[in-house]
């Protein structure tokens, strides 16, 4: 487990976040998944506190696994990895326009996320071990 820093925080905050295309249309093969995660990694270039650590596809979605510091809300983070990607993948594959009309986005309004993280029980344990770890009486165990 790393954590990490900034002025006046150290964290460790993970998610993963799930994208689906819009109209679940299947348009992720094996060139365009490899682009794909070639462009996404390239948002690190320009904010690096944000840290893609996994990413894969589906036919017609993706699953990062991302790091995000709690200075910036999920949904700005979301929102600059659709942007960019799709303008990215519309640029690069010209079928695209083909099958969402006009300038349309490729990804579909919603999305998933949930919080990765150090396992429920160990954090109820700490709580109740405070008073007596500091006093030496009891240690953690992960």
């Amino acid at each position: 487990m790393e954590y990490h820093k900034q002025g006046h925080c150290v964290y460790y905050s993970q998610y993963h976040l799930v994208l689906a295309t819009k109209y679940r249309r299947r348009i992720f093969n094996s060139g365009i998944s490899a682009y794909f995660q070639t462009i996404v990694h390239r948002i690190t270039d320009y904010v690096p506190d944000i840290r893609i650590l996994a990413c894969n596809s589906d036919n017609d979605h993706v699953h990062l696994q991302i790091s995000i510091p709690p200075k910036y809300p999920v949904s700005k983070v979301v929102c600059l990895i659709k942007s960019n990607t799709a303008e990215a993948l519309r640029e690069h594959f010209d079928f695209l326009d083909l099958v969402y009309w006009k300038r349309g986005g490729i990804w579909s309004d919603g999305y998933f996320v949930s919080t990765i993280g150090i396992n429920e029980d160990i954090i109820r344990r700490y709580i109740e071990q405070q008073g007596k770890e500091d006093s030496g009486q009891a240690k953690l165990v992960l």
